[in-house]
């Protein structure tokens, strides 16, 4: 029998592509993870060259994580949840989040990203509140008729739905805005929606510059990269009551009530912003 690859001194499930870069693996690689491979840590090597600041944009979106799933699980009493687009785990996921305030919180994670999935398919060994769906998110149709999320939409009750750092993975505006009303669309009544983007602000500022710079940086590796504006951002809700303090840089965001649990370190050229919604 032939030997697995290695790489990195560790063994490479079949089908992973280690000499392309993924979102998920560089993304790994700004939070300090192991589960990337030299490719990966190129691109990250590239971004911080432009962005210095960028590593912190990762742990921003991690603590937003936190604040946002907390407040969920304890103050809107949310039990179920689903993380689209999750990426590799790593310290305080969703589903740790949650079952951490309520032990009986249901979680669907959902990727197609096959570095993703290998890692995925290792939450359901010891976790039967935990569940993880291989499936492409450009397609709802079919990701909602999955038996993890059917069930847990199927129950009538309130669901997260967080989409961090995914919807700008879509170039076309119009397709994302259609992609993204269809997942509304199907949660229930007193449903939750969650979003960090990246943002053009559009004000020919520091960070219109930088962002000009970071797709010039990537488009090989990230081709659909887009970064939208506020309003366009804000459009992706569907409708959707967006909570204070509405859709603003993550270093300015916190949950509805304004109590603030971490006091996040001040970054002016800060391209990533967040907001979250509740549907009525």
């Amino acid at each position: 029998m032939t030997d697995q690859p290695t790489y990195g001194g560790g063994p490479v499930a079949y089908g992973i592509d280690t000499r392309t870069p993924t979102v998920a693996r560089v993304y790994d690689y700004f939070l300090g993870g192991k589960d990337n491979y030299e490719a990966d840590r190129e691109l990250y090597r590239q971004i911080v060259e432009v962005a210095p600041e960028a590593p912190e944009w990762a742990r921003a979106n991690r603590r937003w994580l936190k604040q946002v799933v907390t407040w969920l699980a304890e103050d809107a009493g949310v039990r179920r949840f689903i993380d689209a687009g999750s990426g590799l785990p790593t310290a305080e996921n969703t589903h740790q989040i949650a079952q951490g305030v309520n032990v009986e919180s249901v979680v669907v994670y959902v990727d197609n990203d096959p570095s993703v999935v290998a890692h995925g398919r290792a939450l359901l060994l010891d976790n039967n509140r935990t569940h993880f769906v291989a499936a492409d998110l450009t397609k709802p149709a079919e990701v909602l008729a999955e038996p993890p999320i059917a069930d847990l939409l199927a129950a009538g009750e309130p669901v997260a739905l967080v989409m961090a750092l995914m919807l700008h993975h879509l170039a076309d505006h119009d397709e994302t805005l259609a992609i993204a009303r269809q997942y509304v669309d199907a949660l229930p009544p007193g449903s939750f929606l969650a979003i960090t983007h990246a943002c053009k602000p559009g004000d020919g500022g520091a960070v219109d510059v930088l962002v000009s710079e970071l797709q010039e940086k990537v488009k090989d590796a990230f081709p659909t990269l887009a970064f939208r504006s506020v309003e366009q951002i804000s459009a992706l809700f569907g409708g959707m009551e967006i909570l204070d303090p509405g859709v603003v840089r993550l270093v300015d965001w916190h949950v509805p009530d304004g109590r603030v649990d971490e006091e996040p370190e001040p970054d002016v050229r800060d391209v990533i912003y967040g907001g979250l919604a509740r549907k009525r």
